[in-house]
């Protein structure tokens, strides 16, 4: 095991690291927690095949406003919800939303 660092060991870096990081730019615990709730409060709605997300709130991100100008309809991105899990799928097509065939090809990788 010369030359690797223990599970432990690399936690306790992890979190100095982290520590000296909040502290550099002036983030306290409060802030962080305050921050952490309100992302579990607004949880996405909308995502990109490159992980990029937004929860509606506020103007629509860069990502999202580019594929609305090269007419791909913003509910391409949505995320499916709880509720529409419970939906049966030959249903959801016709209840939530639907999706312009043109756009399929656009993320074809074939």
């Amino acid at each position: 095991m010369m030359g690797k660092i223990a599970d432990g060991e690399a936690r306790d870096r992890l979190i100095l690291w982290m520590r000296r990081r909040m502290e550099e730019f002036g983030i306290t615990l409060e802030a962080l927690s305050a921050s952490i709730e309100h992302d579990k409060a607004h949880s996405p709605r909308y995502r990109d095949a490159r992980g990029h997300e937004w929860n509606g709130l506020g103007d629509m991100p860069d990502w999202l406003v580019a594929a609305n100008n090269a007419g791909v309809s913003p509910d391409f991105f949505r995320i499916e919800t709880a509720q529409d899990a419970l939906i049966p799928l030959e249903k959801q097509a016709t209840t939530t939303r639907s999706i312009d065939s043109r756009q399929l090809d656009l993320f074809d990788t074939a």
